[in-house]
């Protein structure tokens, strides 16, 4: 009986040593956690639209977002919450005080006014509306000269006659490729096409040659820089290349 009881005591003292061994080890745990993982540096990525600040105050949202493990783990369970104009967000932990933010913004080439709900539908390189708001995004040309009452988010703007969203789309994205974005795209009743650069206003035509006309205007545009008039290319091809430019009186 002696001997059980020494034992018993014995297997009561391990275990309290255990437990208190388990105590300290989450104890010091802690303490690092607290001390060591504290956001000192935030780096931001692939945004255009909003500046670092405003994509860090959106993700550490909370009071304990000082914290990079809590911050990391967070978003491991749960994605950001949405932000207009952004696809998706990725969070990244790259050292004890450093969290990274990948941003990765929807692909915006175009917008139309949807003036019965004072909305702008942006749209992306394949016509398909991604986001609707009040808001102007710089950059962005507005698409005018188009019939639309309504949109449906992440389906095609519904545009009659196939021809003409895919001849914009083309024409907005070459002027994309060649840094040529303007204010506005206008397609008007008789099927051309026009552009305007603040004070400029180009006329293009029809659909017909738009590589080349484009490649014109990368020629002409800068030298047309603080004037205010409209160039005529919507005759221009590789045989009639009178290029006429009419300032404004």
């Amino acid at each position: 009986m002696v001997r059980k009881g020494r034992r018993r005591k014995r297997t009561i003292k391990k275990t309290l040593l255990v437990i208190l061994l388990i105590l300290l080890l989450l104890a010091v745990g802690a303490l690092v956690v607290v001390k060591v993982f504290t956001v000192e540096r935030v780096v931001v990525k692939g945004n255009k639209l909003y500046e670092d600040e405003v994509i860090s105050r959106w993700v550490l949202d909370d009071e304990h977002s000082w914290n990079t493990l809590y911050v990391f783990l967070k978003y491991r369970f749960q994605e950001p919450e949405a932000i207009p104009f952004v696809d998706t967000m990725e969070i990244h932990m790259r050292s004890p005080h450093t969290i990274e933010i990948q941003v990765y913004e929807k692909g915006l080439i175009g917008y139309v006014e949807i003036g019965s709900v004072g909305q702008n539908a942006y749209f992306d390189k394949d016509g398909i509306v991604v986001e609707t708001s009040s808001e102007l995004i710089e950059g962005i040309p507005c698409i005018r000269g188009l019939s639309v009452d309504s949109v449906v988010l992440y389906e095609k703007l519904p545009i009659q006659g196939k021809s003409v969203l895919k001849n914009l789309l083309a024409l907005t994205q070459l002027l994309k490729k060649y840094q040529l974005v303007p204010d506005i795209i206008s397609y008007g009743a008789d099927m051309t096409y026009s552009l305007e650069y603040g004070q400029v206003k180009v006329l293009l035509g029809s659909a017909e040659s738009f590589d080349d006309k484009v490649i014109r205007l990368v020629q002409i545009l800068p030298s047309l820089e603080g004037m205010g008039g409209t160039l005529h290319l919507e005759s221009w091809t590789e045989n009639v290349t009178d290029i006429r430019f009419e300032k404004t009186p």
